[in-house]
């Protein structure tokens, strides 16, 4: 799905930008593994770990992406301190059984001295609609509250922005007048090619214009970047 693509070569770009000190990375919430499979082709030398709570999508994503990958709880990481140089959690602190003020201290402990935490969270409170009780979405942000997130729990946020901006009208009017209705389905499904391929290279376009320094105000995610001391 175009937005998951879009997603992952955000994050991807973000990684190469660094920097980050040398170590394992570890993808918290890792589902079936389509992240860190993008990881393991993009970096075929970086040593790759997830963890998930489900242990068949645990065992799937061992078997798509070649990480080692732990069944286990993200408020309750099974994993020794400082052992990671980068940490990702991709809508893990927003879900609505995460305990989310013990999921990101277990993120930090676990984070090296200048290792990077990279997080991708919904935003905005009054976007929440049927797509969100579909995924479980508990929590949506601002960037302001994801900021303050970050620095409560002892972390030093580099860049925190919103992103899927210039899709945000699309994506209000999905969610609030088309499928508005409690038993809507979520937005995850399949796109016809065309359309699918249109949305992505929007969030291409966009992301172009990010690099030329365009901030934008609004946008349906939130990617905060940040580092332990």
């Amino acid at each position: 799905m175009w937005w998951y693509r879009a997603l992952r070569a955000r994050i991807e770009a973000k990684l190469r930008a660094g920097p980050a000190p040398a170590g394992p990375w570890l993808d918290v919430g890792c589902g079936t593994g389509g992240l860190l499979r993008h990881l393991a082709r993009a970096f075929p030398d970086q040593a790759l770990y997830g963890l998930e709570y489900n242990p068949r999508a645990a065992r799937r994503a061992t078997t798509k992406s070649g990480a080692a990958v732990t069944a286990g709880d993200a408020a309750a990481l099974p994993f020794p301190d400082a052992r990671f140089a980068v940490v990702t959690g991709i809508d893990v602190l927003c879900h609505a059984a995460v305990d989310q003020a013990r999921a990101l201290a277990e993120m930090r402990r676990v984070l090296q001295p200048g290792g990077m935490l990279v997080l991708n969270l919904p935003a905005f409170r009054w976007l929440h609609s049927a797509h969100d009780r579909r995924v479980h979405n508990g929590r949506r942000y601002t960037v302001p509250e994801a900021r303050r997130l970050l620095t409560g729990a002892g972390l030093s946020p580099i860049q925190v922005c919103y992103w899927n901006s210039l899709l945000l009208p699309l994506m209000v009017a999905q969610r609030k007048l088309l499928a508005r209705g409690q038993d809507a389905a979520s937005d995850v499904a399949t796109f016809p090619p065309w359309l699918d391929a249109l949305l992505f290279r929007t969030t291409e376009a966009e992301a172009a214009l990010a690099r030329r320094g365009m901030a934008f105000p609004a946008g349906g995610s939130v990617l905060a970047i940040a580092a332990r001391p």
